[in-house]
Protein backbone atom coordinates (compact mmCIF):
# COMPACT_ATOMS: atom_id res chain seq x y z
CA UNK A 1 0.00 0.00 0.00
CA UNK A 2 1.31 3.50 -0.95
CA UNK A 3 0.73 6.76 0.99
CA UNK A 4 -1.13 9.52 -0.79
CA UNK A 5 0.88 12.56 -1.95
CA UNK A 6 -1.27 14.81 0.25
CA UNK A 7 -0.49 12.90 3.44
CA UNK A 8 3.23 12.84 2.60
CA UNK A 9 3.38 16.59 2.04
CA UNK A 10 1.48 17.22 5.33
CA UNK A 11 3.84 15.06 7.33
CA UNK A 12 6.85 16.75 5.81
CA UNK A 13 5.49 20.19 6.69
CA UNK A 14 4.82 19.14 10.31
CA UNK A 15 8.36 17.85 10.72
CA UNK A 16 9.83 20.98 9.20
CA UNK A 17 7.75 23.20 11.49
CA UNK A 18 8.78 21.17 14.56
CA UNK A 19 12.45 21.47 13.57
CA UNK A 20 12.09 25.21 13.17
CA UNK A 21 10.44 25.61 16.58
CA UNK A 22 13.14 23.52 18.18
CA UNK A 23 15.86 25.56 16.50
CA UNK A 24 14.29 28.82 17.61
CA UNK A 25 13.81 27.51 21.18
CA UNK A 26 17.49 26.52 21.41
CA UNK A 27 18.79 29.79 20.07
CA UNK A 28 16.51 31.77 22.43
CA UNK A 29 17.69 29.99 25.65
CA UNK A 30 19.96 32.19 27.74
CA UNK A 31 22.01 30.80 30.63
CA UNK A 32 23.03 33.20 33.38
CA UNK A 33 25.49 32.42 36.15
CA UNK A 34 23.98 33.14 39.56
CA UNK A 35 26.05 35.43 41.75
CA UNK A 36 27.37 33.46 44.73
CA UNK A 37 26.41 36.22 47.13
CA UNK A 38 24.46 39.44 47.30
CA UNK A 39 26.09 42.76 48.24
CA UNK A 40 26.00 43.02 52.05
CA UNK A 41 23.41 45.51 53.36
CA UNK A 42 26.05 46.67 55.87
CA UNK A 43 29.12 46.89 53.58
CA UNK A 44 31.55 48.00 56.28
CA UNK A 45 30.99 44.90 58.40
CA UNK A 46 30.95 42.32 55.62
CA UNK A 47 27.99 40.42 57.05
CA UNK A 48 26.11 38.80 54.15
CA UNK A 49 23.07 37.34 55.90
CA UNK A 50 20.33 35.71 53.90
CA UNK A 51 20.78 35.07 50.20
CA UNK A 52 17.04 34.53 49.88
CA UNK A 53 14.94 35.79 52.78
CA UNK A 54 11.71 34.04 51.81
CA UNK A 55 13.26 30.55 51.97
CA UNK A 56 15.75 31.33 54.77
CA UNK A 57 18.58 30.40 52.44
CA UNK A 58 21.74 31.75 54.02
CA UNK A 59 24.59 32.89 51.83
CA UNK A 60 26.89 30.47 53.65
CA UNK A 61 24.41 27.70 52.89
CA UNK A 62 24.88 28.12 49.16
CA UNK A 63 28.07 26.11 49.57
CA UNK A 64 27.59 24.50 52.98
CA UNK A 65 24.30 22.87 52.04
CA UNK A 66 24.45 20.18 54.75
CA UNK A 67 24.91 22.74 57.51
CA UNK A 68 22.15 24.88 56.00
CA UNK A 69 19.74 21.95 56.18
CA UNK A 70 20.66 21.15 59.78
CA UNK A 71 20.47 24.78 60.86
CA UNK A 72 16.93 25.10 59.48
CA UNK A 73 15.76 22.58 62.09
CA UNK A 74 17.11 24.60 65.03
CA UNK A 75 15.50 27.37 67.08
CA UNK A 76 18.18 29.74 65.84
CA UNK A 77 16.59 29.66 62.37
CA UNK A 78 13.34 31.19 63.63
CA UNK A 79 14.69 33.30 66.48
CA UNK A 80 13.32 36.51 64.97
CA UNK A 81 9.76 35.22 64.60
CA UNK A 82 9.88 33.78 68.10
CA UNK A 83 10.81 37.19 69.45
CA UNK A 84 8.01 38.93 67.58
CA UNK A 85 5.48 36.33 68.70
CA UNK A 86 6.56 36.48 72.34
CA UNK A 87 4.57 39.60 73.02
CA UNK A 88 7.55 41.18 74.74
CA UNK A 89 9.80 42.21 71.85
CA UNK A 90 11.88 45.28 72.63
CA UNK A 91 14.76 46.98 70.87
CA UNK A 92 17.39 45.64 73.25
CA UNK A 93 16.30 42.08 72.38
CA UNK A 94 17.13 42.31 68.68
CA UNK A 95 20.93 41.82 68.81
CA UNK A 96 20.42 38.27 70.14
CA UNK A 97 17.72 37.43 67.59
CA UNK A 98 19.60 38.67 64.52
CA UNK A 99 23.08 38.97 63.04
CA UNK A 100 24.99 41.50 65.14
CA UNK A 101 28.27 41.76 67.02
CA UNK A 102 26.91 39.29 69.61
CA UNK A 103 28.44 35.83 69.46
CA UNK A 104 31.35 36.62 67.15
CA UNK A 105 34.62 38.54 67.06
CA UNK A 106 33.13 41.67 65.48
CA UNK A 107 32.52 44.74 67.63
CA UNK A 108 30.43 47.86 67.58
CA UNK A 109 27.14 48.58 65.86
CA UNK A 110 26.99 46.18 62.92
CA UNK A 111 24.54 43.92 61.13
CA UNK A 112 20.90 44.36 62.07
CA UNK A 113 21.64 46.90 64.80
CA UNK A 114 23.12 49.18 62.10
CA UNK A 115 21.03 48.17 59.10
CA UNK A 116 17.66 46.76 60.21
CA UNK A 117 16.77 44.52 57.29
CA UNK A 118 15.17 41.08 57.03
CA UNK A 119 18.44 39.88 55.46
CA UNK A 120 19.99 39.99 58.94
CA UNK A 121 17.09 38.51 60.95
CA UNK A 122 17.46 35.24 62.89
CA UNK A 123 20.60 33.73 64.42
CA UNK A 124 22.37 32.77 61.23
CA UNK A 125 25.78 31.23 60.51
CA UNK A 126 27.56 34.58 60.76
CA UNK A 127 26.11 35.24 64.21
CA UNK A 128 28.68 32.78 65.57
CA UNK A 129 31.21 32.57 62.75
CA UNK A 130 31.52 36.28 62.00
CA UNK A 131 31.44 38.14 58.66
CA UNK A 132 31.64 35.91 55.59
CA UNK A 133 32.23 38.37 52.73
CA UNK A 134 36.02 37.96 52.64
CA UNK A 135 35.76 34.19 52.51
CA UNK A 136 33.09 33.95 49.81
CA UNK A 137 34.87 36.56 47.69
CA UNK A 138 38.03 34.47 47.57
CA UNK A 139 37.73 31.26 49.60
CA UNK A 140 40.93 30.04 51.27
CA UNK A 141 41.73 27.93 54.29
CA UNK A 142 43.30 30.95 55.96
CA UNK A 143 40.26 33.23 55.73
CA UNK A 144 37.59 30.81 56.94
CA UNK A 145 35.40 32.53 59.53
CA UNK A 146 35.59 29.95 62.33
CA UNK A 147 33.44 30.06 65.45
CA UNK A 148 34.95 29.57 68.89
CA UNK A 149 33.85 27.19 71.65
CA UNK A 150 35.47 28.94 74.60
CA UNK A 151 33.12 31.16 76.60
CA UNK A 152 35.90 32.92 78.50
CA UNK A 153 35.22 35.99 76.35
CA UNK A 154 31.57 36.54 77.17
CA UNK A 155 31.12 39.02 74.28
CA UNK A 156 32.48 36.64 71.66
CA UNK A 157 30.74 33.35 72.37
CA UNK A 158 27.47 31.64 73.29
CA UNK A 159 27.60 33.60 76.56
CA UNK A 160 26.98 36.91 74.81
CA UNK A 161 23.32 35.96 74.36
CA UNK A 162 22.72 33.05 76.71
CA UNK A 163 23.29 35.10 79.85
CA UNK A 164 21.69 37.79 81.98
CA UNK A 165 18.53 37.72 84.07
CA UNK A 166 16.46 36.72 81.04
CA UNK A 167 18.62 33.74 80.03
CA UNK A 168 21.22 32.99 82.76
CA UNK A 169 22.72 29.84 81.24
CA UNK A 170 26.27 31.18 81.39
CA UNK A 171 26.04 32.45 84.97
CA UNK A 172 24.74 29.12 86.25
CA UNK A 173 27.08 26.98 84.14
CA UNK A 174 30.15 28.96 85.24
CA UNK A 175 29.42 28.05 88.88
CA UNK A 176 28.94 24.37 88.10
CA UNK A 177 31.43 21.54 88.01
CA UNK A 178 31.25 21.61 84.21
CA UNK A 179 32.36 25.23 84.22
CA UNK A 180 35.26 24.50 86.54
CA UNK A 181 36.30 21.04 85.42
CA UNK A 182 39.75 22.11 84.22
CA UNK A 183 40.59 23.87 87.49
CA UNK A 184 39.14 21.29 89.87
CA UNK A 185 40.99 18.33 88.40
CA UNK A 186 44.70 18.00 89.26
CA UNK A 187 45.52 16.21 85.97
CA UNK A 188 44.21 19.23 84.10
CA UNK A 189 45.86 21.88 86.24
CA UNK A 190 49.16 20.01 85.92
CA UNK A 191 48.86 19.67 82.17
CA UNK A 192 52.17 21.42 81.53
CA UNK A 193 53.97 18.37 82.94
CA UNK A 194 51.71 15.44 82.13
CA UNK A 195 50.05 16.69 78.92
CA UNK A 196 46.55 15.59 79.86
CA UNK A 197 46.86 11.88 80.40
CA UNK A 198 44.40 9.79 78.43
CA UNK A 199 42.29 8.73 81.40
CA UNK A 200 41.38 12.28 82.46
CA UNK A 201 41.32 14.56 79.43
CA UNK A 202 38.42 12.85 77.61
CA UNK A 203 36.03 14.04 80.30
CA UNK A 204 37.76 17.14 81.68
CA UNK A 205 39.00 19.11 78.65
CA UNK A 206 36.56 20.24 75.98
CA UNK A 207 38.71 19.76 72.88
CA UNK A 208 39.74 16.30 73.97
CA UNK A 209 36.14 15.29 74.64
CA UNK A 210 35.01 16.48 71.21
CA UNK A 211 37.88 14.69 69.48
CA UNK A 212 37.06 11.46 71.32
CA UNK A 213 33.43 11.81 70.27
CA UNK A 214 34.43 12.14 66.62
CA UNK A 215 33.45 15.78 66.17
CA UNK A 216 35.31 16.90 63.06
CA UNK A 217 33.78 20.37 62.67
CA UNK A 218 36.56 22.95 62.85
CA UNK A 219 36.64 25.83 65.32
CA UNK A 220 39.07 28.51 66.48
CA UNK A 221 40.69 26.55 69.30
CA UNK A 222 40.67 23.12 67.64
CA UNK A 223 44.38 22.90 66.82
CA UNK A 224 45.80 24.71 69.85
CA UNK A 225 48.48 22.97 71.83
CA UNK A 226 46.65 22.43 75.11
CA UNK A 227 48.36 23.94 78.13
CA UNK A 228 47.47 24.45 81.77
CA UNK A 229 46.56 28.01 80.89
CA UNK A 230 44.26 27.36 77.92
CA UNK A 231 42.67 24.04 78.90
CA UNK A 232 38.93 24.39 78.36
CA UNK A 233 36.27 23.15 80.80
CA UNK A 234 33.12 21.39 79.62
CA UNK A 235 31.84 24.30 77.54
CA UNK A 236 28.43 24.59 75.83
CA UNK A 237 29.57 23.00 72.54
CA UNK A 238 30.62 19.78 74.28
CA UNK A 239 27.04 18.86 75.14
CA UNK A 240 25.20 20.97 72.53
CA UNK A 241 25.65 20.71 68.77
CA UNK A 242 25.33 24.23 67.31
CA UNK A 243 24.25 22.88 63.93
CA UNK A 244 21.98 19.95 64.66
CA UNK A 245 18.68 19.40 66.47
CA UNK A 246 18.38 15.63 66.10
CA UNK A 247 18.18 15.41 69.89
CA UNK A 248 16.11 17.75 72.08
CA UNK A 249 18.03 20.83 73.16
CA UNK A 250 20.47 20.27 70.27
CA UNK A 251 22.31 17.76 72.44
CA UNK A 252 25.05 15.68 70.84
CA UNK A 253 23.69 12.44 72.31
CA UNK A 254 20.20 11.52 73.56
CA UNK A 255 19.07 11.62 77.16
CA UNK A 256 16.51 8.82 76.82
CA UNK A 257 19.07 6.06 76.44
CA UNK A 258 20.21 3.45 78.97
CA UNK A 259 23.44 2.51 77.17
CA UNK A 260 26.58 3.46 79.08
CA UNK A 261 28.16 4.83 75.88
CA UNK A 262 24.98 6.16 74.29
CA UNK A 263 23.52 8.52 76.89
CA UNK A 264 25.00 12.02 76.94
CA UNK A 265 25.73 12.37 80.67
CA UNK A 266 26.69 8.75 81.25
CA UNK A 267 29.37 8.87 78.55
CA UNK A 268 31.55 10.53 81.19
CA UNK A 269 29.78 9.69 84.41
CA UNK A 270 30.71 6.02 84.25
CA UNK A 271 34.45 6.10 83.81
CA UNK A 272 35.05 3.06 86.00
CA UNK A 273 32.53 1.17 88.05
CA UNK A 274 33.81 -2.37 88.46
CA UNK A 275 36.01 -3.60 91.27
CA UNK A 276 39.36 -5.01 90.12
CA UNK A 277 42.31 -6.73 91.74
CA UNK A 278 44.30 -3.49 91.69
CA UNK A 279 41.62 -0.96 92.60
CA UNK A 280 38.78 -0.66 95.07
CA UNK A 281 38.00 2.94 94.28
CA UNK A 282 35.30 3.93 91.75
CA UNK A 283 35.50 6.99 89.55
CA UNK A 284 32.35 8.90 88.53
CA UNK A 285 30.08 5.81 88.69
CA UNK A 286 26.82 7.78 88.62
CA UNK A 287 25.44 6.27 85.41
CA UNK A 288 25.79 2.62 86.43
CA UNK A 289 24.38 3.50 89.87
CA UNK A 290 21.25 5.05 88.34
CA UNK A 291 20.83 2.10 85.99
CA UNK A 292 21.42 -0.47 88.73
CA UNK A 293 24.59 -2.13 87.42
CA UNK A 294 27.23 -0.61 89.72
CA UNK A 295 28.87 -2.14 92.73
CA UNK A 296 30.25 -5.45 93.96
CA UNK A 297 27.75 -8.18 94.81
CA UNK A 298 29.28 -10.60 97.33
CA UNK A 299 29.13 -14.37 96.67
CA UNK A 300 25.55 -15.56 96.82
CA UNK A 301 24.17 -12.23 95.69
CA UNK A 302 25.45 -12.09 92.12
CA UNK A 303 22.35 -11.37 90.12
CA UNK A 304 21.10 -8.52 87.99
CA UNK A 305 19.40 -5.69 89.79
CA UNK A 306 16.43 -3.68 88.55
CA UNK A 307 17.01 0.03 88.81
CA UNK A 308 14.83 2.42 90.75
CA UNK A 309 12.30 4.73 89.12
CA UNK A 310 15.06 7.32 88.64
CA UNK A 311 16.65 5.00 86.08
CA UNK A 312 13.37 3.93 84.47
CA UNK A 313 12.79 5.68 81.12
CA UNK A 314 9.04 5.20 81.36
CA UNK A 315 8.98 7.17 84.61
CA UNK A 316 11.99 9.44 84.08
CA UNK A 317 12.46 9.77 80.29
CA UNK A 318 15.23 12.39 80.53
CA UNK A 319 17.19 10.18 82.94
CA UNK A 320 20.01 12.29 84.50
CA UNK A 321 18.58 15.56 83.21
CA UNK A 322 15.19 14.70 84.68
CA UNK A 323 16.58 15.74 88.05
CA UNK A 324 19.74 17.67 87.26
CA UNK A 325 18.49 20.07 84.56
CA UNK A 326 15.21 21.73 85.41
CA UNK A 327 14.11 25.22 84.45
CA UNK A 328 11.66 27.09 86.63
CA UNK A 329 10.72 30.51 87.91
CA UNK A 330 11.43 31.64 91.44
CA UNK A 331 10.99 34.77 93.50
CA UNK A 332 14.12 36.61 94.51
CA UNK A 333 13.22 37.70 98.02
CA UNK A 334 16.01 40.27 98.09
CA UNK A 335 14.60 42.23 95.15
CA UNK A 336 11.03 40.85 95.29
CA UNK A 337 11.22 40.06 91.58
CA UNK A 338 10.45 36.95 89.55
CA UNK A 339 13.57 35.36 88.12
CA UNK A 340 14.33 32.34 85.98
CA UNK A 341 16.59 29.34 86.56
CA UNK A 342 17.85 27.34 83.58
CA UNK A 343 18.93 24.29 85.58
CA UNK A 344 22.53 24.65 84.41
CA UNK A 345 23.87 24.60 87.94
CA UNK A 346 23.21 20.85 87.48
CA UNK A 347 22.15 20.72 91.13
CA UNK A 348 18.96 18.65 91.52
CA UNK A 349 18.09 20.16 94.92
CA UNK A 350 20.18 23.35 95.10
CA UNK A 351 20.67 25.51 98.16
CA UNK A 352 18.72 28.76 98.13
CA UNK A 353 20.02 32.22 98.97
CA UNK A 354 17.29 34.84 99.07
CA UNK A 355 15.16 32.37 97.17
CA UNK A 356 17.68 31.97 94.33
CA UNK A 357 19.37 28.60 93.58
CA UNK A 358 23.16 28.60 94.06
CA UNK A 359 25.90 26.05 93.46
CA UNK A 360 26.96 25.91 97.13
CA UNK A 361 25.93 22.61 98.73
CA UNK A 362 26.53 23.37 102.40
CA UNK A 363 22.96 24.15 103.44
CA UNK A 364 20.64 21.80 105.30
CA UNK A 365 18.61 19.23 103.39
CA UNK A 366 15.26 20.66 104.41
CA UNK A 367 12.41 22.47 102.71
CA UNK A 368 13.24 26.11 103.43
CA UNK A 369 16.97 25.70 102.70
CA UNK A 370 16.71 24.00 99.31
CA UNK A 371 14.57 23.91 96.19
CA UNK A 372 12.90 20.52 95.68
CA UNK A 373 11.21 21.48 92.41
CA UNK A 374 13.22 18.96 90.40
CA UNK A 375 11.56 16.22 92.46
CA UNK A 376 8.06 17.48 91.77
CA UNK A 377 8.41 18.82 88.19
CA UNK A 378 8.24 15.36 86.62
CA UNK A 379 5.36 14.33 88.93
CA UNK A 380 7.52 11.63 90.51
CA UNK A 381 6.91 13.05 93.98
CA UNK A 382 3.56 14.65 94.66
CA UNK A 383 4.94 17.33 96.94
CA UNK A 384 8.29 18.73 97.99
CA UNK A 385 7.57 17.61 101.54
CA UNK A 386 7.17 13.98 100.45
CA UNK A 387 10.41 14.16 98.45
CA UNK A 388 12.26 15.59 101.43
CA UNK A 389 10.85 12.90 103.71
CA UNK A 390 11.97 10.14 101.34
CA UNK A 391 15.44 11.67 101.18
CA UNK A 392 15.71 11.86 104.98
CA UNK A 393 14.52 8.26 105.43
CA UNK A 394 16.86 6.83 102.81
CA UNK A 395 19.96 8.73 103.94
CA UNK A 396 19.36 7.67 107.56
CA UNK A 397 19.18 4.02 106.51
CA UNK A 398 22.29 4.33 104.34
CA UNK A 399 24.22 5.97 107.17
CA UNK A 400 23.42 3.05 109.49
CA UNK A 401 24.59 0.52 106.91
CA UNK A 402 27.74 2.40 105.95
CA UNK A 403 28.80 2.94 109.56
CA UNK A 404 28.46 -0.76 110.22
CA UNK A 405 31.07 -1.32 107.52
CA UNK A 406 33.45 1.58 108.17
CA UNK A 407 33.66 4.72 110.26
CA UNK A 408 36.61 6.89 109.29
CA UNK A 409 37.05 8.13 112.85
CA UNK A 410 40.13 10.30 112.25
CA UNK A 411 38.83 11.66 108.95
CA UNK A 412 42.00 10.91 106.99
CA UNK A 413 40.17 9.19 104.12
CA UNK A 414 42.10 5.96 104.70
CA UNK A 415 41.08 2.67 106.25
CA UNK A 416 42.94 2.35 109.56
CA UNK A 417 42.86 -0.79 111.72
CA UNK A 418 40.50 -0.98 114.69
CA UNK A 419 40.35 0.78 117.13
CA UNK A 420 41.59 3.87 115.21
CA UNK A 421 38.69 3.34 112.82
CA UNK A 422 35.63 1.22 113.54
CA UNK A 423 33.29 -1.05 111.61
CA UNK A 424 33.69 -4.44 109.97
CA UNK A 425 36.38 -3.31 107.52
CA UNK A 426 38.54 -1.81 110.26
CA UNK A 427 38.38 -5.14 112.09
CA UNK A 428 39.75 -7.02 109.05
CA UNK A 429 41.81 -4.21 107.50
CA UNK A 430 44.58 -6.63 106.47
CA UNK A 431 42.11 -8.23 104.06
CA UNK A 432 41.85 -4.98 102.09
CA UNK A 433 44.67 -4.57 99.59
CA UNK A 434 45.30 -3.25 96.09
CA UNK A 435 48.80 -4.70 95.84
CA UNK A 436 48.12 -8.44 95.87
CA UNK A 437 46.43 -10.70 93.34
CA UNK A 438 43.74 -12.03 95.66
CA UNK A 439 40.23 -10.64 95.35
CA UNK A 440 38.78 -10.81 98.86
CA UNK A 441 35.26 -10.12 100.01
CA UNK A 442 36.70 -7.22 102.01
CA UNK A 443 38.24 -5.76 98.82
CA UNK A 444 34.84 -5.79 97.15
CA UNK A 445 33.06 -4.38 100.17
CA UNK A 446 35.63 -1.58 100.40
CA UNK A 447 34.77 -0.76 96.79
CA UNK A 448 31.10 -0.62 97.75
CA UNK A 449 31.75 1.73 100.65
CA UNK A 450 33.80 3.99 98.37
CA UNK A 451 31.00 3.90 95.81
CA UNK A 452 27.94 4.26 98.03
CA UNK A 453 29.15 5.38 101.46
CA UNK A 454 28.09 8.88 102.48
CA UNK A 455 31.06 11.27 102.45
CA UNK A 456 33.58 8.40 102.31
CA UNK A 457 35.27 8.92 98.96
CA UNK A 458 35.46 11.96 96.68
CA UNK A 459 34.99 10.09 93.37
CA UNK A 460 32.16 7.86 94.51
CA UNK A 461 28.53 8.26 93.50
CA UNK A 462 27.97 11.06 96.03
CA UNK A 463 24.21 11.26 95.49
CA UNK A 464 23.55 10.32 99.13
CA UNK A 465 21.40 7.48 97.84
CA UNK A 466 19.17 9.57 95.62
CA UNK A 467 20.36 8.05 92.35
CA UNK A 468 19.21 4.60 93.37
CA UNK A 469 18.20 4.17 97.03
CA UNK A 470 17.20 0.53 96.52
CA UNK A 471 20.59 -0.41 95.05
CA UNK A 472 22.46 1.55 97.73
CA UNK A 473 20.71 -0.22 100.58
CA UNK A 474 20.65 -3.68 98.98
CA UNK A 475 24.37 -3.73 98.18
CA UNK A 476 25.43 -2.30 101.54
CA UNK A 477 23.12 -4.78 103.32
CA UNK A 478 24.54 -7.69 101.29
CA UNK A 479 28.05 -6.43 102.08
CA UNK A 480 27.38 -6.48 105.83
CA UNK A 481 25.90 -9.98 105.72
CA UNK A 482 28.80 -11.30 103.63
CA UNK A 483 31.44 -9.70 105.87
CA UNK A 484 29.85 -11.24 108.98
CA UNK A 485 29.68 -14.70 107.42
CA UNK A 486 33.08 -14.63 105.74
CA UNK A 487 35.13 -13.31 108.64
CA UNK A 488 33.09 -14.53 111.63
CA UNK A 489 32.30 -11.03 112.84
CA UNK A 490 29.71 -10.20 115.50
CA UNK A 491 26.11 -9.59 114.47
CA UNK A 492 25.08 -6.01 113.73
CA UNK A 493 22.85 -4.17 116.22
CA UNK A 494 19.09 -4.87 115.95
CA UNK A 495 18.30 -1.47 114.37
CA UNK A 496 20.85 -2.15 111.64
CA UNK A 497 19.59 -5.70 111.11
CA UNK A 498 16.07 -4.36 110.54
CA UNK A 499 17.37 -2.17 107.71
CA UNK A 500 19.38 -5.10 106.28
CA UNK A 501 16.37 -7.44 106.23
CA UNK A 502 14.15 -4.79 104.65
CA UNK A 503 16.71 -3.92 101.97
CA UNK A 504 17.37 -7.51 100.92
CA UNK A 505 13.70 -8.45 100.98
CA UNK A 506 12.98 -5.52 98.67
CA UNK A 507 15.18 -6.96 95.91
CA UNK A 508 14.35 -10.60 96.61
CA UNK A 509 17.83 -11.61 97.76
CA UNK A 510 18.50 -14.48 100.12
CA UNK A 511 21.38 -14.83 102.62
CA UNK A 512 24.59 -15.87 100.88
CA UNK A 513 26.33 -19.18 101.11
CA UNK A 514 29.04 -18.99 103.80
CA UNK A 515 32.47 -18.85 102.20
CA UNK A 516 35.81 -19.63 103.76
CA UNK A 517 37.81 -16.85 105.39
CA UNK A 518 40.87 -15.51 103.55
Amino acid sequence: MHSSPLKTRSATMVLALASLVAAVACTDTVYKERAPFNPPPDPASGFLGYYTVATKQTTCGNCHAEKQGEWLTTKHSHAWADLQNSGGAQSFCTPCHSISANGNADTGVVGYTKTPTAVYQDVQCESCHGPGETHVSSPTIANRPLARISVADTTNSCASCHSGAHDPFFEEWSQSGHGQSNTLSPPISNIATNQLNSSCAPCHEARTVLALWGVSTNYVEANDVITAQNALPIVCAVCHDPHDSTNPGQLRYPLANVALTGQLCIKCHSRRFDVTLTANTPHAPQGPVVLGSAGYWPPGYDTSFTSSSHGDLTKNPRLCAGCHVNSYQFTDTLTNTTSFSTGHLFRPIPCLVNGAPVFDDSCAFDLPSRSWQACTNAACHATAALAQQAFASDTAAIALLTNQLWVDANGNGKLDPFPTDSGYLAQVSTQVSTTDTVQTVADGVMFNVNTFGLHRYSNGDNSMGVHNPFLYQAILAASITAMKSTYGLSAPPPNVQVVIDRALARVGKKPPVVVSSH
